[in-house]
């Protein structure tokens, strides 16, 4: 068993390596189907079931700390490829995207509470207010209607356990669905042009740049890339704090606003911070599944499955009013992870598209924590009712 926090991220890092390598290097058929770093999340999902490591202070020190750093560090060096005026270009279908993906999780609280409310104590209803607040926009939402509702922290167990399993398992099936964007927009009928021109603009840029990385610009991406986390996180505890404005929200923020300035520079063109950034992603990816355990699916079966529930009812109402405005697979996946999972997670399923989408995850995760609050209360108002 692994206690030492330092074995702990050099083995998921080793792990990452071995399942990049297996998925060059093999011709099996299966990685057309399951990416990288859907394998990745699964395995390292399971060894934590296993009990490979154990979450010891050293253990949480190194999650805690190399996730952190590496999070804003990553932000910066994927925008570095990103114009952000071809991003506007996306219209008005994001916000329909991100409102529809809202309101549809709100519909499957109430659907799963009205089914399983029986099996529940009387308040349960608060502690999934909560947990609205947190699938609307971030764990910012949750928190501050724990404490508008005044829910204890007793009964807030079984939340941070569907919000913990439920998101696990729907961020894997969110970044398996990538490779079958294509049959998904065809069934909608999607209009992905934009994107497409957006991605042939940028293979042309590609064509004008220089290709081959060099030393120097390994050392200055990566340099930057850490200088960049630090300096974000340093600014970010002087800003004002708000439930929806922490500091981890902050230290996105900055990261973000920094990379979109540097990528209208010459050191945007710099070679090298797309292979650099998509080594921090894979660790990131490996430290989030370390964090899952299959094991606990057997625990509060209940919430788990209520959790589901109202991930079964989201994915369906999405699906259909996707075929109904003509909505593209991208559009519906990161305005799902930007309301359930927020600021961590829809930029990284926005990178598994394109690493020049990543400021649209930011940014409709920033709108999950300006709505995710007053959302999740008034699904709480709901629930109250039932």
């Amino acid at each position: 068993m692994i206690t030492n926090g330092f074995t702990f991220v050099a083995f998921l890092v080793l792990l990452a390596g071995i399942i990049v390598i297996v998925e060059k290097k093999s011709n099996s058929k299966i990685f057309n189907y399951i990416p990288g770093v859907v394998m990745l999340y699964f395995f390292a999902m399971l060894l934590a079931t296993f009990g490979l490591w154990e979450k010891t202070d050293s253990v949480n020190t190194y999650y805690k700390g190399v996730k952190d750093n590496l999070l804003p560090a990553m932000i910066f060096l994927m925008l570095l490829r990103c114009d952000l005026r071809k991003i506007f270009k996306l219209g008005p279908k994001m916000l329909i995207g991100f409102f529809s993906a809202s309101i549809s999780i709100g519909v499957g609280f109430v659907v799963s509470y009205a089914i399983f409310k029986g099996f529940f104590p009387a308040d349960t209803w608060k502690s999934f207010a909560a947990l609205a607040g947190s699938w609307m926009g971030g764990t910012g939402n949750m928190a501050a209607i724990q404490g508008a509702l005044n829910v204890p922290d007793s009964a807030m167990g079984y939340t941070l356990l569907i919000d913990s399993i439920d998101y696990s398992i729907w961020v894997m099936i969110l970044l398996a669905l990538v490779p079958f964007g294509h049959l998904f927009n065809k069934w909608t009928k999607a209009d992905t042009k934009v994107i497409d021109e957006i991605g042939r603009e940028l293979e042309k840029d590609k064509e004008n740049m220089r290709t081959t990385i060099e030393f120097s610009d390994m050392i200055i991406l990566l340099g930057s890339s850490l200088m960049v986390s630090s300096l974000s996180q340093a600014l970010s505890v002087h800003l004002p704090q708000s439930d929806f404005l922490t500091v981890g929200t902050w230290t996105v923020i900055i990261a973000t606003v920094i990379g979109v300035l540097c990528a209208l520079t010459p050191f945007g063109k710099l070679p090298g911070s797309s292979q650099i950034s998509n080594v921090m992603l894979y660790i990131i990816i490996g430290l989030i599944a370390s964090r899952a355990n299959f094991a606990e699916l057997t625990q509060a079966p209940i919430y788990i499955v209520a959790g589901f529930v109202i991930l079964i009812v989201h994915a369906v109402a999405l699906a259909i009013i996707a075929k109904i405005f003509k909505l593209d697979l991208f559009t519906c996946g990161v305005a799902s992870l930007a309301n359930i999972g927020g600021v961590a997670s829809a930029p990284i399923l926005a990178a598994s598209y394109s690493e020049a989408l990543i400021p649209i995850g930011v940014l409709m995760a920033m709108l999950g924590y300006v709505v995710g609050t007053g959302g999740g209360l008034f699904v709480g108002k709901i629930l109250s009712m039932l």
